[in-house]
């Protein structure tokens, strides 16, 4: 990803679901301008989601995915379900295409019904409305007439779709909304094996960019040059905001009177999970020999000999609990379905994964009864200083024990 680029995560995700050959890719193609999916008469044609990261006026930063058919068949066709179902936990507004000749199929309504339940905005767009006459417009309630062939509103449900954008717009900051101008914010950033090469991980960007959009100043150091810095600076910076695998180091060389807190605890917060993180850290004292933990991670990189997902985790876990634990662990998209085998999962920041889909899986773990927590709250709790590392949220910070 380019420096310029906004990460898919901030982007607006718009999902086109339907049945084989109801002219999906077709209006994908239409919607965007672009070639972006492969077009054929032959139902089926779309196998596997397709994903493109592209800028749409009015809304800016987007990204349009199309998907198999909802309808399809076989082995090899419930995998492409499995793989759209995937799709609908991360899309922020849906697109149910349907054939204006044939109208709503006991499919697109099995498909609706899970928009509802998943309180996920959708508009139903008419395709091929330059084929047919027939008028289906009180079969639901938000529905529009268009045609991928001749250009027929598509520019009106372009509209429609940002108009609803807008609407669904979360106003949250990382931690711009916790500053003041001319505030000054230290944040601590080990560089070590895991770190990327030649460049700050995702959530730390974001960070920096939030404190300079609040007319504040960032300062980026090492985690041993906490104390170093503290004494150069001639006024106390409003906060520090650290690494979690030096949260405890952090921890240490940080006066009490200079509020402390993690990139994750911050993106726990952004993604909406936060409160619920702090309850479920409260599980790991409470882990059993034998208990499984899920340690799962939103992104796919490769794994350094210090990795905190499968090396520094477990280590901690172990350390902390004394049990011996079974670790499992996912990554990407994938996310087990049943979780009815976990005694805890400790999800990553969720930095490449959009807000819909981090509550999702909360919302999967709250429903199985599964304690949800993500590793900066986890590692916090396991050092002794979740307390402290929530000053900035007091009415959250009151949970921990």
């Amino acid at each position: 990803m380019g420096l310029n680029e906004t990460p898919s995560a901030n982007r607006i995700h718009i999902g086109f679901f339907g049945r084989r050959n109801a002219g999906k890719s077709s209006l994908v193609n239409a919607v965007t301008s672009q070639e972006l999916s492969v077009v054929s008469d032959v139902p089926g044609t779309t196998t596997d989601p397709v994903f493109k990261s592209m800028e749409l006026l009015p809304l800016g930063p987007v990204m349009i995915i199309d998907t198999a058919g909802f309808d399809d068949e076989g082995e090899l066709g419930e995998l492409r379900v499995r793989k759209t179902n995937q799709v609908l936990n991360k899309t922020d507004i849906a697109v149910l295409v349907v054939s204006a000749a044939e109208g709503l199929s006991d499919f697109d309504r099995e498909l609706l019904k899970k928009l509802e339940k998943k309180q996920l905005p959708y508009i139903v767009a008419y395709n091929k409305s330059d084929l047919s006459v027939t008028d289906h417009s009180n079969e639901e309630t938000d529905s529009i007439y268009v045609s991928a062939k001749t250009g027929e509103n598509i520019a009106l449900l372009k509209e429609r779709i940002g108009k609803m954008a807008l609407e669904n717009d979360s106003k949250l900051k990382l931690v711009g909304d916790l500053l003041t101008p001319e505030d000054t914010v230290i944040l601590v950033v080990p560089i070590d094996s895991s770190a990327p090469k030649g460049r700050l991980i995702l959530p730390q960007q974001q960070t920096i960019r939030d404190i300079l959009e609040a007319n504040a100043s960032a300062i980026v150091i090492k985690e041993d040059k906490i104390k170093e810095t503290l004494a150069n600076l001639r006024k106390k910076p409003a906060m520090i905001i650290t690494d979690s695998q030096v949260f405890e180091r952090a921890a240490k060389d940080t006066p009490a009177d200079i509020p402390l807190t993690s990139f994750s605890i911050l993106m726990a917060r952004f993604k909406g999970f936060l409160e619920y993180a702090v309850k479920g850290a409260a599980a790991i004292s409470k882990l059993k020999n034998g208990d499984t933990v899920l340690i799962s991670e939103g992104c796919t990189h490769h794994r350094q000999c210090e990795d905190i997902g499968t090396v520094k985790l477990p280590k901690w876990l172990k350390d902390y609990t004394g049990r011996e634990l079974v670790i499992k662990t996912s990554s990407g998209v994938e996310f087990p379905e049943n979780l009815s085998q976990y005694s805890l999962i400790i999800h990553c920041g969720g930095c490449m994964l959009n807000e819909r889909e981090v509550k999702y899986r909360m919302q999967c773990a709250v429903d199985a009864g599964v304690p949800f927590t993500n590793y900066g709250i986890a590692i916090a709790q396991m050092h002794g200083i979740l307390k402290r590392s929530l000053e900035l949220f007091s009415d959250i910070q009151k949970e921990v024990d």
